[in-house]
C-alpha cells in the first residue's frame, strides 16, 4: 500500500467537511441557537488537522487497488467520526458512542436514530423536534452526501483523483458490477452526480408546492435521494396529513432505488431503457405485488378497503424495499403476515446502481436462476445451461461473487442478531435491527420499530450495529477484504 497516498485522499476529505460546515455555521447564527459553537469547533478541528497534514502527503503515488479498498473503508469512517463532532460538541448528544452512531447512520444512510428517548436525552423534551435547525440540516446533509458516495463524489469534482479513480469508484459503487456510462470513470461520477443533485432539485421543488417550507422541503430531499430516512418530524412522514406529499415522497423514494445509470439513459432520450432493463420490471413488479398483498392483509383483518390504507400500503413498501426507511403508519399494529412480508424486502433492497441498500435485486434474480439452474442440471448432467437475466449472460465469476456475497450477508446477520438476543433483546428485535443496520434501512421491528429508536441499546450494540452498516453500505467485500492476510501480505 501507499500510505502516504491514503492519508493525502483523507486529509482532502476531512478539510471538505469542515468547509460544509459553513452551512450549518451560517444558519445557527441566524437562528440564534445553542449548536452554533459546536458547529464552529467542529470547523476549526477539521480545517486545523486537514489542511496540514495535506499539504505535507501533496506527492504521492498513483493508487493500486489495495488502495482503492483502504482509502475506500477508512474514508466512511472517517466521514462518521467528522460527522459526529458537531453532535457531540454542541451538547446535542451527551455520549460519543451515541453521536458517533446516529453520524454513521446518517453516512450510510441508514435513518437508525437515537433521538427520541427522553430517559437519555432529557434536554430534547419533543424529541427530533427539539432540535436547532443546523444540527436538523447536518444530518440531512450527511445523509445526501453519503447516498450517491462520498468517493464517487470526489472522483467527480477532485481532478487529482483521476488517476486510480478506477480502483476507488469499483469499491465504493453498489451492485455486482460497477456501471461506467462513460470510458473515463470521472466522467461516469460527474454524470452520476448531476443526475442525482437534478433529481434532488426537482423534489425539493415539488415538495415546497405541496405544502413544505423551503428547509423541510430540503431536508427531506436530502434523506429521499439517498434513501436515508431521517426526518425533522418525530412521526416522519407521518406527521404530515397531505396525500400529495406522500405521493411525491414515494415517487422519488422509488427513483432512488433505481439504478441510476437508467436514470441518466432516461434523461438523454432513451426512456424505453427503462422497460428494457429485466431487473426494472422485478423491481417494480416486487412493489407492485407486496403493495398488494399489504393492502389486502389489511382490508382482510380491519374491513377498511380506503384509499388510506392502500397509500400507507405503497408507502411502507416503496420506502422498505428502497431501504429509505420513512414511515407514515406504525406497521407494528399491521398483521403478522405484513410485518413478515416487509421484513423479508428489508433483505431484498432496490437495484444495483442505486443508492439503496440491501442485497439488491439483480444478486435475488442471480441466485434464484442459479438455482433454477442447478435443478434443470440435475436431470440433464451434461447439459450447458448459462444463466441469464433477459438477454445477458452472467458469467461465473459474477456468479461465483453473488454466492459468497449472499453466504457472507446471511452469516453477519445471523451472528448480529444471536449478539442482540444475548443482550438480552427478544428474538423479534434482534432479528428486526440486525436486518435493518446491514440493509440500512432503520427502523426495524419489536423494540427498534418505526416509532421506537436505539437509545438503550448497549454501547457495545451500537458499535456493532455501526459495523453492520458500514458492511451494508459497501457491500461487505470493500470492508472484510482489509481483514484478510492476503490484503496485508502481498
Amino acid at each position: 500500500m501507499n500510505p502516504k497516498t491514503i492519508v493525502n485522499i483523507l486529509a482532502i476529505l476531512i478539510s471538505s467537511l469542515g468547509l460544509a460546515m459553513l452551512v450549518p455555521i451560517l444558519i445557527a447564527w441566524q437562528m440564534n441557537e445553542p449548536d452554533l459553537m459546536g458547529f464552529i469547533y467542529s470547523a476549526v478541528i477539521c480545517v486545523t488537522i486537514g489542511v496540514p497534514i495535506w499539504l505535507l502527503t501533496r506527492k504521492y503515488k498513483k493508487i493500486t487497488i489495495k488502495d482503492g479498498f483502504a482509502v475506500v473503508t477508512f474514508a466512511w469512517i472517517t466521514t462518521a467520526l467528522v460527522s459526529a463532532l458537531p453532535f457531540y460538541l454542541s451538547g446535542m448528544i451527551p455520549s460519543f458512542t451515541d453521536a458517533f452512531f446516529e453520524s454513521m447512520s446518517g453516512v450510510t444512510t441508514t435513518g437508525a436514530t437515537i433521538f427520541g428517548n427522553i430517559e437519555t436525552m432529557p434536554h430534547l423534551l419533543n424529541g427530533i423536534e427539539s432540535l436547532p435547525h443546523a444540527t436538523l440540516f447536518w444530518r440531512s446533509f450527511i445523509q445526501w452526501i453519503g447516498g450517491m458516495g462520498i468517493i464517487v463524489f470526489y472522483i467527480a469534482i477532485l481532478p487529482l483523483l483521476g488517476v486510480g479513480g478506477v480502483q476507488l469508484f469499483k469499491a465504493e459503487v453498489p451492485g455486482p458490477v460497477a456501471d461506467k456510462i462513460r470510458p473515463r470513470v470521472r466522467e461516469t461520477a460527474k454524470i452520476l452526480w448531476l443526475v442525482y443533485v437534478g433529481i434532488s432539485l426537482a423534489e425539493a421543488i415539488m415538495l415546497m408546492f405541496a405544502g413544505m417550507s423551503l428547509f423541510e422541503a430540503v431536508c427531506h430531499t436530502f434523506t429521499t435521494m439517498p434513501t436515508g430516512g431521517f426526518s425533522t418530524r418525530n412521526a416522519s412522514i407521518g406527521a404530515y396529513d397531505n396525500s400529495t406529499i406522500h405521493y411525491i415522497i414515494i415517487f422519488f423514494m422509488f427513483l432512488a432505488g433505481v439504478n441510476f445509470s437508467l436514470h441518466f439513459r432516461a434523461l438523454t432520450g432513451n426512456v424505453k431503457s427503462y422497460f428494457r432493463d429485466r431487473e426494472f420490471l422485478y423491481y417494480f413488479a416486487i412493489i407492485l405485488g407486496v403493495t398488494g398483498l399489504i393492502f389486502f392483509s389489511l382490508g382482510y383483518n380491519t374491513g377498511e378497503w380506503t384509499h388510506i390504507s392502500f397509500r400507507d400500503s405503497l408507502f411502507q413498501t416503496v420506502s422498505i424495499i428502497s431501504t429509505t426507511g420513512y414511515g407514515t403508519a406504525n406497521y407494528e399494529l399491521w398483521s403478522y403476515f405484513a410485518q413478515f412480508v416487509l421484513l423479508v424486502l428489508m433483505f431484498v433492497g432496490g437495484m444495483g446502481g442505486s443508492t439503496g441498500g440491501g442485497m439488491k435485486v439483480v444478486r435475488i434474480l442471480v441466485i434464484v436462476k442459479y438455482i433454477l439452474m442447478e435443478t434443470r442440471r440435475m436431470l440433464h448432467t451434461r447439459a450447458i445451461f448459462p444463466v441469464r437475466i433477459g438477454r445477458r449472460f452472467i458469467s461465473e465469476d459474477i456468479i461465483r461473487n453473488t454466492l459468497g456475497f449472499f453466504l457472507f450477508y446471511i452469516m453477519i446477520f445471523g451472528v448480529t442478531s444471536v449478539v442482540l438476543t444475548a443482550m438480552g433483546w427478544n428474538i423479534e428485535s434482534s432479528i428486526g435491527a440486525a436486518a435493518s443496520a446491514l440493509g440500512n434501512i432503520g427502523p426495524a421491528l419489536g423494540e427498534f420499530g418505526p416509532t421506537d429508536n436505539y437509545a438503550l441499546l448497549h454501547p457495545i450494540g451500537k458499535w456493532l450495529l455501526s459495523f453492520c452498516m458500514l458492511l451494508g453500505r459497501l457491500e461487505i467485500y470493500t470492508v472484510m477484504v482489509i481483514f484478510s492476510r492476503t490484503f496485508w501480505r502481498t
